[in-house]
Order: structure tokens, then C-alpha cells, then sequence
């Protein structure tokens, strides 16, 4: 037997504490590019979470560092210092060095927990470079080091406190530069997280400071989010930009065994609904039971009022769930003492017992309203009445039809250029802007795996429409069919042909426009495509320098005068601007777009749902100032002119 064919004992390897962590990063923090970077911050922000849950801390400061660290400070009990009797070493060093040793097991300190894995802060101590806590409790103040997991000496009282009263603790870490892809920690991901959590736990005052940036008055930039509204002021934040068709928002919570509920929903006149449910401040992308329980009881509820006081007499059948979600901006927050959700992301709960008390707080709750505000509930029931109406509609024009031929036809648009594999793995799916530039993306692409679709102009802005005006489109339908998944409620990411779908559209505003209604139209019909982070966007160069024989290629000005003064000399062969995909000849095209060994994609995904509902109501929906302040705010050197 060869050596290389051995298995035996001494081929298993076991890897001992942290060491798994720093082997595998991704099974413990998902990923190790920015979303897993920014994921040992919230692990580390949670447990100062889980302080003010226990009704022990108010105030929580996150600070973006020069040096590329962050520090995460809180004023609850302190990380406990006292020696641990199994390991006879201070319980702060076990906490931050033992996988699964925490105080959220037996429900005693932390009645509830998002951290309940009991690896979060240990795993971001094993992917730094460095990590340094500091303690306070006990009448005095306790640091410790730890440089790639492993403590650099003994904890230290470092000095005593006059009060035994102020405790607190801070987290300060450097991520290893050799296991992250990027160093570069975002502000506004950050942000969006941070503002979530305010909104989930009222009261809270969560701090975010910039160090790398100063304010008009010197001073880090800061933002500072405390609701006391709580989720409800989420639901006025989600809002901001929709027309709202009451000004209350529906806010009712409730409590049985142990389960704390809260529901906070406000119905808006727009056609795109907004529903967000959390488990213990964790965003359930994927839903779960109380997502279940709170659908189930919505339908019921609406369908009861509108039968009570004969609403529904134009219709034939109760109203949908689909009908009646059109428009309503909802959020559910869950918390429970001993939540099982499915897998180490977290993305979807389990527990079965919640769906029932969800459903049973739900339609007591809303039932109550309704009761109490008839012109609101009428008001709900006639939008849902006027989506049921144009949904059949749709059906008897035979839409039906056409909506079966969208998704389920065996044969693929005439437009499609296929590929030879059938492996979604490896097939990459390019949408190209026009006929041209789908021309030479056809002759320039290695068919093998590559396959194109040429899209025409622009696509309709699905924001504003249902889903029947939508499935008129022929470019929406003829991507439906390419990518071979469905749509919308229907859409099963297991069934995509391609696991890389890639817009491919010109470097200029019209080429941004139809990125930007492309993604809208995955975002809200096949959302599972950015969550699985199978949208890419072409980097297609700006520009091509030619000198003694070398190419050069830029992507923005400063770029080619670079590489003018320091490739050229300052005199190059020749500057090519390219003005669009379609003025590329095939040879260029596959060079600088197509070729995997040379070309520059941007993945596109979802780190926050809730910011990315708002944002594309901001940027596709009917309110215009909203959209003309975020220009305004982002564009800062145009030149405004109102007319």
C-alpha cells in the first residue's frame, strides 16, 4: 500500500481549542471576506446585548480604530474574574479561550441569549491578532492579552475603584490580517446592524464612533441610536420613504411560558410589502414558526373582520395572504429562553410551540385593534380587496397562461445563448445591455460554461408594479426561464441553472439604471439569489493604454493618469476609452470582462435586509424627495438646479 493511499489513526487529526477555529474559520463565523470581518464584531456587541436583556447594562460605545482595530465597551456586570474551579484559571481567560464556556447554558444568569452557541467571543479572540479586555468589577479594574488566541501572560488588577458599583467591559481586537480577505471594517455596515439592535431592544443606547473620520468639528465621526419606541420606530423608520394609510402604527406584545412577543406593523398604500421577523435580535432571513404563526393569524384575522361586516362581498373567495401582506410593513421580534434555530447561521427558528403563541397573541391582538379603529381596518381590507381583485383579474386574461409559460416552459428564449454544461456550479449566466454588446459577448464567451442573454433596454421597475404587470415583460420572462427557479413565493434556488448570474451592462448612468432595476427585480421576486451571493456585476475597464507593446487597463481616471506617468513615461502608443460593452470587439471584451484570470466581478449581497427594503423603496419607489435627498446627500459635489 502507497503512503499517499494510508488511513489509519495516525492519519486523524485532532485539533485542540482555538486551533479548530483559526483551521476552519468559516464554520464558525461563515465566511472569512467582509460579511465574516463585520460577524466578529456583532459577536462581540451581542454579549453586551445580552447584559441589557438581563436588565444589567444601558449604554454600549463601538469604536472603529486608526489601527484597524475595534473596541466594544459596555457598563453591565463585567466578564466575571474570580477563578474557575475546573481550570483553575480566571473565568475571564476561560471565557475567552474555551470553546462553548459561557453563562448562557442554564438560563440562570441570561434568562435570554442570541449567543447560545457559546463560541461567539472565543471565536473572535482565535481570529485576531491580538485581543485585549478590560474589566471592571470588584472594586477594581482587570486586563488581559491574548495574541492569536493564546494569552500573553496572567490577568492583572491593574488598579483598584472607589466604588464597587462601576462595572463594565471592553473588548478591543485586531482581526488577523492572514485568515480576512479585507482589513477595512464599513461604518454604514456597521451601522445598520447596530440601529437594528437599538430598534429590537428599547432603551438601549448603542454609540458608534469612527476614528478614522473626523466631523466639521474635529472629533470622530459618531452616530448615537436609542429608541425608546422600540420596533415600533422601526416600523416608522421602514416607512419613511411609503405613504402610510394610517398614522398609528399596530403595536401589541405578549408573554406565555417565557416567550416574550412583540408585533409592530403600519399598512402603506405602496404595491411591495416589508415584513422582517427576529429570534433573540437575530434577523430571521429564512422565517421560521413565528414567522408561520404570525402569516397564519394576519390572514385569518383580516378574513374574519372583512366576513363579519360583509367586505368581501365583490369577491368569490376570502383574501389571500398575498393580498392582504401587499403593502404592510411589519416587524416581529421574538424573545426565548431556549431557541433552536436551524444551522450555526441562525436564519430560520424552529421552535414549534411558537407558531401557537404567535397566532393566538396576533389575533387577539390585532383583532383588538381592528375593533377599536374600524376606518383603519376597513381601510386594510379594501387595499387587500383591490390586490385580490387585480390578481383575478390577471387570471381570467389568462395571465394564469401566460405566468405558467413564464415559469414552467421546457424551452429556453430564443435570445439565450446556452452553455455546454449542465453543472450550475460551474455555469455562469451574463446578462448583457443591448443587442451588441450581447452580439460580442456571444462570440467572445467560452461556451463550455459561459452562457449570454441579451436584455433590451430597460426593464420594468418592479417596484411599481404587481406581479401580473410584471410577467408581461419579455425581458423579466425570458430571465425567469434562463435561470430556471421560478419566481417570487414559487422560487426554489435549488432549481437554478446558473450559480453565477452576471449583469453585464455599460460603465455609464443608463448601464447603473438597469443594474439598479435588475437588482431590484432579484431582490424582490428572487431574493434567495443575493442571499446565496449568486449576482455578480461586470468591472469592466474605463479605459485601454497602449505603450511599446504593453496593454494597460483603468478603471477610472486617476488610474490611466497613473499609468500614463508610470508605465509611459508620460507618453503612450495610444488611450482607448471604451463607451460601452458593445463598442468592444470580442477579443477585448472576453480580455477584459469575461476571462476569469482577468477579470474583476463584484458580488453583490444582502447584509441587512431591513436597510436594503429601505433602500430600494428610496431608490424605485414613488416618493420623490426621499430619492432626491439621497442623490443630494451622496453626490455632493453636483450642481443642483430646481425646477
Amino acid at each position: 500500500m502507497s503512503q499517499e493511499s494510508e488511513y489509519g489513526a495516525g492519519q486523524i487529526q485532532v485539533l485542540e481549542g482555538l486551533e479548530a477555529v483559526r483551521k476552519r474559520p468559516a464554520m464558525y463565523i461563515g465566511s472569512t471576506d467582509s460579511r465574516g470581518l463585520h460577524h466578529l464584531v456583532y459577536e462581540v456587541v451581542d454579549n453586551s446585548i445580552d447584559e441589557a436583556l438581563a436588565g444589567h447594562c444601558d449604554d454600549i460605545t463601538v469604536s472603529i480604530h486608526e489601527d484597524g482595530s475595534v473596541s466594544v465597551a459596555d457598563d453591565g456586570r463585567g466578564i466575571p474574574v474570580d477563578t474557575h474551579e475546573e481550570y483553575d484559571r480566571p473565568a475571564l481567560e476561560v471565557i475567552l479561550t474555551v470553546l462553548h464556556a459561557g453563562g448562557k447554558f442554564d438560563n440562570k444568569s441570561y434568562q435570554v441569549s442570541g449567543g447560545l452557541h457559546g463560541v461567539g467571543v472565543s471565536v473572535v479572540n482565535a481570529l485576531s491578532q491580538r485581543l485585549e479586555a478590560e474589566v471592571k468589577r470588584d472594586g477594581g479594574v482587570f486586563r488581559h492579552a491574548f495574541e492569536g488566541g493564546e494569552p500573553v501572560g496572567d490577568m492583572e488588577r491593574v488598579r483598584d475603584m472607589e466604588s464597587d458599583e462601576e462595572t463594565g467591559t471592553q473588548i478591543q481586537f485586531w482581526p488577523d490580517t492572514g485568515i480576512f480577505e479585507t482589513g477595512e471594517i464599513s461604518f454604514s455596515t456597521l451601522s445598520n446592524r447596530l440601529r437594528e439592535l437599538a430598534f429590537l431592544n428599547s432603551g438601549v443606547r448603542i454609540t458608534l464612533r469612527d476614528e478614522r473620520e473626523d466631523d466639521d468639528e474635529g472629533e470622530p465621526v459618531s452616530e448615537t441610536y436609542e429608541y425608546d419606541g422600540g420596533i415600533r420606530e422601526f416600523v416608522k423608520y421602514l416607512n419613511e420613504t411609503r405613504s402610510a394609510m394610517h398614522d398609528d402604527i399596530i403595536y401589541f406584545e405578549d408573554e406565555e411560558q417565557n416567550i416574550q412577543i412583540e408585533v409592530a406593523m403600519q399598512a402603506t398604500q405602496e404595491l411591495q410589502g416589508s415584513i422582517h421577523a427576529f429570534a433573540n435580535n437575530i434577523n430571521t432571513r429564512e422565517g421560521g414558526t413565528h414567522l408561520t404563526g404570525f402569516k397564519t393569524a394576519l390572514t385569518r384575522t383580516v378574513n374574519d373582520y372583512a366576513n363579519e361586516n360583509d367586505l368581501l362581498s365583490d369577491l368569490d373567495n376570502n383574501l389571500s395572504g398575498e393580498d392582504i401582506r401587499e403593502g404592510l410593513t411589519a416587524v416581529i421580534s421574538i424573545k426565548h429562553p431556549d431557541p433552536q434555530f436551524e444551522g450555526q447561521t441562525k436564519t430560520k427558528l424552529g421552535n414549534s410551540e411558537v407558531r401557537g403563541i404567535v397566532e393566538s397573541a396576533m389575533h387577539e391582538g390585532l383583532g383588538t385593534y381592528f375593533e377599536e379603529h374600524p376606518d383603519t381596518a376597513q381601510a386594510i381590507v379594501m387595499k387587500a380587496v383591490e390586490a385580490a381583485k387585480a390578481r383575478m383579474a390577471a387570471q381570467k386574461a389568462e395571465e394564469l397562461t401566460r405566468r405558467k409559460s413564464a415559469l414552467d416552459s421546457t424551452s429556453l428564449p430564443g435570445k439565450l445563448a446556452d452553455c455546454q454544461t449542465k453543472d450550475p456550479e460551474e455555469a455562469e449566466l451574463f446578462i448583457a445591455e443591448g443587442d451588441s454588446a450581447g452580439g460580442s459577448a456571444k462570440q467572445a464567451r467560452n461556451p463550455d460554461y459561459q452562457a449570454i442573454l441579451p436584455i433590451k433596454g430597460k426593464i420594468l421597475n418592479v417596484e411599481k408594479h404587481r406581479l401580473d404587470r410584471i410577467l408581461e415583460n419579455d425581458e423579466i420572462r425570458n430571465m425567469i426561464t434562463a435561470i430556471g427557479a421560478g419566481i417570487g413565493d414559487e422560487f426554489d434556488v435549488e432549481n437554478i441553472r446558473y450559480k453565477k448570474i452576471i449583469m453585464a451592462t455599460d460603465a455609464d448612468v443608463d448601464g447603473a439604471h438597469i443594474r439598479t432595476l435588475l437588482l431590484t427585480f432579484f431582490y424582490r421576486h428572487m431574493r434567495p439569489l443575493l442571499e446565496g451571493g449568486y449576482v455578480y456585476a461586470t468591472q469592466p475597464p474605463l479605459y485601454r493604454v497602449r505603450y511599446r507593446g504593453e496593454t494597460y487597463d483603468a478603471m477610472t481616471e486617476a488610474e490611466r493618469d497613473e499609468i500614463i506617468e508610470e508605465k509611459c513615461d508620460g507618453n503612450p502608443t495610444r488611450v482607448q476609452r471604451f463607451k460601452g460593452l458593445g463598442e468592444m470587439n470580442p477579443e477585448q471584451l472576453w480580455e477584459t470582462t469575461m476571462n476569469p484570470d482577468n477579470r474583476i466581478l463584484k458580488q453583490i449581497t444582502i447584509e441587512d435586509a431591513a436597510a436594503a427594503d429601505k433602500m430600494f423603496s428610496v431608490l424605485m419607489g414613488d416618493a420623490v424627495e426621499p430619492r432626491k435627498q439621497f442623490i443630494k446627500d451622496h453626490a455632493p459635489e453636483a450642481e443642483w438646479i430646481d425646477i
